[in-house]
């Protein structure tokens, strides 16, 4: 496929980004959001903070609340030799006796980094959102925005002990925000908005991530107001395409083309190696796939992608068209953005065709 990366990759780098308090370090700048504003281009940043310490023997966590449940950013840490936890997951630290007990080894927030032609950034010094109550305790991650009826909506993950959930907040100005709560419950994440209404109705894909039957795929729900959603069914599943097999989820909030509504999403192999396929809804019917990528159209392969804090991954959560080009902005290696462009001429010839359909897993 006639994808091209810039060859400004990465974009932007943990580098490039101010630490929110003095004792942080950027871990990661990725898996942002970006919209068109004013002239601009903005790229809504998930930023990963963590707590250096110099005894390798130890980690140290950033927690919100301390152990007693009050507000403040606190710090807990643990000795890396000790037996009641598991310390592989370079993300997350779990109890061995009880993996639902996890700890994230990094806190992030939402920062945004602005651009007049697209690849070159500068970063907001100061946070845009910053997790603020018990639903956010380890952090908002991977925001998406999406532009509906004037307004900016920003949906993006809310994590905390009790699961990971789905808030929105929105804003016209990038400068003030209003939070308006959870709109999907834990385990739910991925949420892709459309930017318009569909027979009266809002809607957007989701992706639960059932705990005792079933896999995490795309679901499809509706709402009368962006905030209770319902009807929800099944939109597309794992397949036996490697690339895609163990689990798939929305990335970009929906694009709406002449061809149908565009969705480029992740697909996930056994080895959890994060690759990208774009899906085709009809205009008219959410619930109708038209076409689904066979092969993926980005994989791990420039050494940015493969080596980072979390390796082998491209994780996208917004792309633009602009003069028949889609410029996809993705997340690589939980650690640096990237961008890379296709034309939508090329892309229709690769998944516009009956063999590049690919049934879901039933």
């Amino acid at each position: 496929m006639l994808i091209k990366r810039s060859k400004s990759n990465p974009i932007v780098t943990p580098d490039m980004v101010k630490p929110s308090q003095k004792a942080f370090k950027v871990d990661g700048a990725f898996n942002a959001g970006i919209i068109e504003f004013q002239g601009e281009i903005l790229m809504l940043l998930r930023v990963a903070e963590s707590i250096p310490n110099d005894n390798k023997n130890e980690i140290s966590v950033p927690c919100l609340f301390d152990q007693n449940g009050n507000k403040g950013l606190s710090v807990r840490t643990f000795k890396r030799d000790d037996p009641n936890y598991d310390f592989s997951d370079p993300r997350a630290i779990s109890r061995c006796d009880d993996p639902r007990q996890v700890y994230l080894t990094s806190l992030s927030h939402i920062r945004i980094a602005r651009s007049q032609d697209g690849e070159q950034f500068v970063v907001d010094d100061l946070p845009f959102i910053f997790p603020d109550n018990p639903y956010e305790a380890y952090g908002c991650e991977d925001p998406r925005v999406t532009l509906i009826e004037g307004n900016y909506y920003i949906n993006y993950s809310s994590v905390s002990k009790y699961g990971i959930s789905t808030s929105l907040a929105r804003t016209h100005d990038f400068k003030l925000v209003e939070r308006l709560g959870l709109i999907f419950s834990p385990d739910n994440r991925d949420v892709c908005l459309f930017s318009e209404k569909i027979n009266g109705y809002y809607w957007a894909l989701h992706r639960p991530a059932p705990l005792h039957l079933g896999a995490p795929e795309i679901w499809l729900a509706k709402s009368p107001d962006l905030i209770h959603w319902g009807d929800h069914c099944r939109l597309a599943g794992c397949s036996d395409n490697k690339w895609e097999s163990m689990k798939i989820g929305g990335g970009t909030p929906m694009i709406k083309t002449e061809k149908g509504w565009l969705q480029i999403y992740h697909g996930v192999d056994d080895s959890q190696r994060y690759s990208l396929g774009a899906l085709l809804i009809d205009l008219d019917n959410p619930k109708k796939v038209i076409a689904r990528s066979k092969k993926p159209i980005i994989e791990p392969e420039e050494t940015y992608e493969i080596e980072g804090f979390f390796n082998n991954v491209v994780f996208s959560c917004g792309a633009i068209v602009k003069d028949g080009l889609l410029n996809i902005y993705y997340g690589a290696a939980d650690e640096v953005m990237a961008v890379a462009t296709i034309t939508l001429n090329d892309l229709w010839k690769n998944i516009l065709t009956l063999e590049n359909t690919t049934p879901s897993k039933q």
